[in-house]
């Protein structure tokens, strides 16, 4: 109603105020009502807009969360009804013995019962569960039964949980059953490598191992016996007058240095450890921890070094498992690095291993061939050991440089090469003696250590070989001997060092590994001739270097001796190879040619206060002679291949699984991760 004021004044003014509204907007059509009829409108127009591969992305992430949920709600089913089941177990066998705790709970879950599921594994069969008073060294069986149909959507998390612990408790085992004994002293295996040994040995403590997984030890016959006594003699000598020092000097009962860091004493430590001379064994390690000082203002030989001091070093920790030799390789190792600071990556031949300065000879910026590729096996191993590839690197990369060089004739190489240019020198001159000899085993025996992967190295080891059957073999007279002589500017000698020796082992060692048989053939046919550098000589020793009749001569023998050359150094390559021909052939001879070199061995150069001397007349028995000096290398090597030639166990150094550097010390084969 309005007032008469307002009436007076006419009609009332309308204000209006105009909404255009489309037909989906309008409350009650399809507006916006905050219903959840509305909503769901709403997230439905949302989900068509998105695309199809973002619609199953999301499907994909719902699907998993409910896995993940269904898995969860199980798994924590299952454990927390374990645990109330030990728990109840437990209580009742503590009521049942007095003052029993159970420590050490099992790794393994308790076994379950008889109906319960492990997963759908259809191709094992159901197993009862054991006895209970039986008690059985190792993880207990997995209860296998056909999953009932109403835990058919459980998934199979329990049984690969089940299964990885069984493995693990197994590995536990045969880590136990690896702590073994190797001719008396324990051995406790590096975990991060292979073990060491392949030879069987006892168990540490008494176990359950049954009996047929054990190996009866071959007994030690009465040749290797002798060779122990012969390394006992020696070592006395070394003991009595050159404790700690690099080398014996037997007559005069004193000793000689050469880098002051106990040569002989390591060169020997793997080798007593083959001998099972525990007590010998364990002095000298004392020595090591405690007296062997590598921090001193001294130059070293890089190839001698590594050859004697780092291969030893890494031997004796294989064999022994003793960690102090590899904290001491390492050290050496690290203070020979710096003989590759050098213009072309050829390393220097010395280094001071105080100063960490290096340098080649005071005559010559050259490095012999044989000295700067005979290091790889040692440092590629100390990679291997401590994961720093620094070592590696820097022998491989002289190893690579090596192959790419110009100079060689049919894969000979010449003897020097210089450490500024990296190229050759002194060209034209090709031997399998000193300053190359140790090249043409490195390359095998690298190609052997690193698996046989290696196909640069075995294509020069090949050529090589090759070369060596085009240029440097001859048949002397008259016994048409096979030997290998020197290629001079084109010109032919007939000279052959005893180091050259090492040839016939290296060839039977690369046939053993699959190489072309006629290797084995002409091995066979070098070591006849290295025996008879022995056999027609007056005091049955091979001189240093020999030449051979290439002519009939009336009362000559195939060997000719010049007074310069008819020394003997003790030296182990004829031994060496030997001991390899006996291994893959296992003819008696090669053991009764080393029996009679060991017999003359201690006729001529034994000296009766201890030790052995070399020798500088091997053709005069009634005066062989003496020098007064036993090398590192006679117990290091020429002792070591003795025993083992004379042994008939082929695990004694298995040459399947160990590879020997140029001096002697076994290093693993590796095997693929």
């Amino acid at each position: 109603m309005y007032s008469g004021a307002a009436a007076a004044a006419g009609p009332p003014r309308r204000d209006f105020i105009s909404v255009t509204l489309g037909p989906e907007e309008v409350v009650g059509v399809g507006g916006y009502n905050n219903s959840k009829a509305w909503r769901r409108r709403s997230c439905w127009r949302k989900w068509k807009q998105l695309s199809r591969l973002q619609r199953s992305v999301i499907l994909f992430l719902f699907a998993f969360l409910a896995v993940c949920g269904v898995i969860s709600y199980t798994s924590m089913g299952e454990a927390w009804k374990s645990i109330t089941n030990k728990s109840l177990d437990d209580q009742r066998t503590e009521q049942e013995i007095p003052g029993l705790k159970l420590a050490n709970p099992a790794v393994l879950p308790a076994p379950q019962k008889a109906d319960a599921n492990h997963g759908d594994y259809p191709e094992l069969s159901p197993q009862k569960p054991p006895k209970p008073p039986h008690v059985r060294r190792g993880p207990s069986n997995l209860q296998i039964k056909a999953p009932r149909r109403d835990t058919r959507l459980k998934t199979q998390r329990d049984t690969i949980r089940a299964v990885e612990e069984l493995v693990q408790a197994d590995k536990v085992e045969k880590m136990e059953k690896s702590i073994i004994s190797w001719r008396g002293a324990v051995i406790e295996p590096d975990q991060s490598t292979e073990p060491p040994s392949s030879k069987i040995k006892e168990p540490k403590k008494p176990s359950s191992v049954e009996a047929e997984d054990l190996k009866e030890p071959v007994p030690i016959n009465e040749r290797q016996l002798a060779v122990i006594e012969a390394f006992r003699h020696a070592w006395k000598g070394y003991k009595d007058f050159a404790w700690g020092h690099d080398e014996l000097k037997p007559l005069s009962k004193s000793y000689s240095e050469w880098f002051g860091l106990g040569l002989t004493l390591i060169d020997a430590l793997d080798t007593m450890w083959i001998l099972g001379l525990k007590e010998e064994f364990e002095e000298a390690r004392k020595w090591v921890a405690n007296d062997l000082v590598l921090d001193k203002n001294v130059d070293v030989n890089l190839f001698e070094s590594t050859i004697r001091i780092l291969g030893g070093l890494l031997s004796t920790y294989h064999l022994s498992g003793d960690s102090l030799f590899l904290e001491k390789a390492k050290d050496i190792g690290n203070r020979l690095m710096p003989a590759f600071k050098t213009p072309s990556k050829i390393p220097y031949s010395d280094v001071n291993i105080g100063r960490g300065t290096a340098h080649p000879p005071r005559w010559t910026s050259d490095s012999t061939v044989a000295e700067v590729t005979s290091i790889q096996l040692e440092f590629r191993e100390l990679s291997r050991l401590t994961g720093d590839e620094k070592f590696q690197k820097a022998v491989d990369e002289v190893m690579k440089h090596v192959h790419t060089l110009s100079g060689k004739n049919d894969g000979l190489v010449p003897m020097f090469i210089n450490t500024n240019s990296g190229q050759f020198t002194h060209l034209g001159v090709y031997t399998l003696g000193a300053r190359a000899d140790s090249y043409y085993e490195y390359l095998l025996k690298q190609w052997i250590q690193g698996g046989k992967k290696e196909n640069e190295l075995l294509e020069d080891y090949m050529r090589a070989i090759e070369g060596v059957k085009k240029h440097l073999l001859q048949r002397s007279e008259p016994r048409k001997l096979t030997f290998v002589g020197e290629l001079a500017h084109g010109h032919f000698s007939a000279k052959m060092d005893h180091l050259v020796c090492f040839l016939p082992g290296t060839l039977a060692l690369g046939a053993h590994n699959g190489l072309a048989a006629d290797h084995m053939k002409l091995a066979e046919t070098l070591i006849e001739t290295c025996y008879q550098m022995y056999a027609q000589v007056e005091t049955g020793l091979s001189p240093e270097i020999v030449h051979f009749n290439l002519h009939a001569q009336k009362g000559h023998k195939d060997v000719e001796i010049k007074p310069a050359d008819r020394h003997n150094l003790l030296r182990p390559e004829t031994v060496e190879s030997l001991f390899y021909m006996y291994r893959f052939t296992g003819d008696k001879k090669y053991q009764d040619w080393g029996w009679e070199i060991l017999q003359n061995f201690n006729k001529y150069t034994r000296v009766p206060t201890g030790g052995y001397t070399s020798i500088n007349n091997v053709q005069n028995p009634s005066n062989p002679e003496p020098r007064d000096k036993m090398e590192s290398f006679f117990l290091g090597e020429t002792l070591k291949y003795m025993f083992l030639l004379f042994s008939d166990d082929i695990d004694l150094i298995n040459l399947d699984k160990y590879v020997f550097n140029t001096e002697a010390h076994p290093l693993p084969i590796w095997v693929p991760a």
